[in-house]
């Protein structure tokens, strides 16, 4: 399975990033094969508005099946599930960490956005 993880910096030892639309990379992982890839998320840092639609939809491309970050507002939430991606928060740790207890169920699938819009 391919999941997608908010990241602080480009390796798996980077902390998992609070923020979903505004996080600073996303990890891609392969819970097979344990690949992982960056990817840079730059372009929705500074977005005045949209980031979180702008990072599901960037997410839904890159082929992730689920996402684990720290928070997820209402229009990334929408986004995501309309694309059938599961969100899994994890608030806090490592990437490498968050993907181990994802590997184990260790981390509760979202039901709904757990922040406001506009969360920094």
């Amino acid at each position: 399975m391919k999941i997608a993880i908010t990241a602080t910096n480009k390796d798996v030892s980077s902390d998992v990033d609070p923020r979903f639309g505004r996080a600073k990379y996303f990890i891609t992982a392969d819970t097979d094969s344990g690949e992982t890839t960056a990817h840079d998320n730059e372009q929705n840092l500074n977005a005045a508005q949209g980031a979180g639609i702008q990072s599901a939809e960037t997410v839904a491309r890159l082929g992730a099946e689920a996402v684990i970050t720290g928070n997820a507002g209402p229009k990334a939430f929408r986004t995501l599930n309309a694309a059938r991606i599961k969100v899994y928060l994890c608030p806090g740790g490592t990437v490498s960490e968050a993907i181990q207890k994802f590997k184990n169920g260790e981390l509760k699938e979202a039901t709904a956005a757990n922040v406001e819009g506009h969360w920094m």
